[in-house]
């Protein structure tokens, strides 16, 4: 009889502490605003990401930097990649395959790798010019008196634009109206989205705080190499493509895809032809112009990893994802 009181109580408790906030409930719960990664919804992932790693502890440089996953982990969706650890205060800027607008609702979605309460949290922002990036206002309810642990659990229903709200393979929906009228920021051709992990101490020689000011307070300190919010991807559900055609007639083969040593080209003309290939993170590797229908490439001098080639002739543009061994 005593063990079944205790259970009732502990359960009564559970309630008590958890399910109480302002907002949003867990996954697969009523009135959830989780979206799963196998939505139809989504129409693109982010392509390519520049990973700034934060400290295992800030409060102790010593311990250095995070360093599981990478660039690449970022990319594509939900689950394929793994994930990249940014450490505290770590960030993630990611592109697309065009631009994002704000259609009705949700307009893309943040993935993180939590599990159960388990949730470590980010801010996120968005550019439309790569340069000036803007956060969507954050809310934590999370009680502030006493530090949620390193393994600490952490109620979703007072969390509300912070990333990692959900679990793993959900993702946390933004709606950009909610940065609607921000000199600078053009809501209907988001061109950047940048992930910034929320340093959940309350410490505040380290805090970092919601749009209201409050601290956050998620699992601290996570010091090892996949501390810190870890990123999955970032889902898209309104997109304007960039009006590249993959398939234009300019460029009939690009092959081997995967390649080793050498990439072969094969244009349907003569006529100029510019090609570039960019790393995973956007950064030049190669450069050239062609005047003939066959070419072949060198691509010894490259690493093994993910690239895109962009081909110009004077009529159309072509990008192709490759991948090197």
């Amino acid at each position: 009889m005593m063990r079944g009181l205790f259970i009732a109580q502990l359960i009564l408790f559970s309630i008590g502490v958890f399910g109480q906030g302002s907002y949003a409930p867990p996954a697969n719960e009523p009135e959830t605003t989780a979206i799963h990664k196998d939505s139809s919804a989504f129409v693109a992932w982010a392509t390519h990401a520049i990973i700034e790693r934060g400290w295992q502890d800030i409060a102790d440089e010593s311990l250095g930097k995070t360093s599981v996953g990478d660039e690449f982990s970022a990319t594509e969706k939900s689950g394929l990649n793994g994930v990249v650890s940014l450490g505290d205060g770590g960030i993630a800027t990611l592109t697309f395959e065009g631009t994002i607008f704000n259609g009705t609702g949700a307009d893309f979605a943040v993935f993180e790798n939590g599990f159960d309460t388990f949730l470590e949290l980010a801010f996120v922002e968005v550019s439309s010019d790569g340069v000036n990036f803007f956060r969507f206002p954050a809310y934590s309810e999370t009680p502030t008196e006493t530090q949620v642990g390193s393994f600490g659990a952490v109620d979703a229903t007072n969390i509300h634009n912070l990333a990692g709200k959900y679990v793993s393979q959900y993702g946390t929906p933004f709606d950009l109206q909610d940065l609607a009228g921000i000199n600078g920021l053009n809501i209907d051709a988001i061109t950047h989205i940048r992930v910034v992990d929320a340093i959940g101490t309350i410490n505040p020689t380290f805090s970092t705080y919601d749009a209201l000011g409050r601290t956050v307070n998620d699992p601290y300190p996570t010091a090892f190499a996949s501390g810190g919010f870890d990123l999955d991807a970032i889902g898209v559900i309104h997109l304007t493509p960039t009006g590249i055609d993959e398939n234009t007639k300019e460029v009939s083969q690009v092959y081997p895809n995967p390649f080793q040593n050498v990439l072969n080209f094969t244009f349907t003309n003569e006529d100029k032809s510019n090609c570039v290939i960019y790393n995973q993170v956007g950064k030049i590797v190669y450069q050239n112009t062609f005047n003939s229908k066959q070419v072949v490439v060198n691509t010894d001098d490259l690493p093994s990893g993910v690239y895109f080639v962009e081909l110009t002739t004077n009529k159309n543009k072509a990008i192709k994802k490759l991948i090197k061994y």
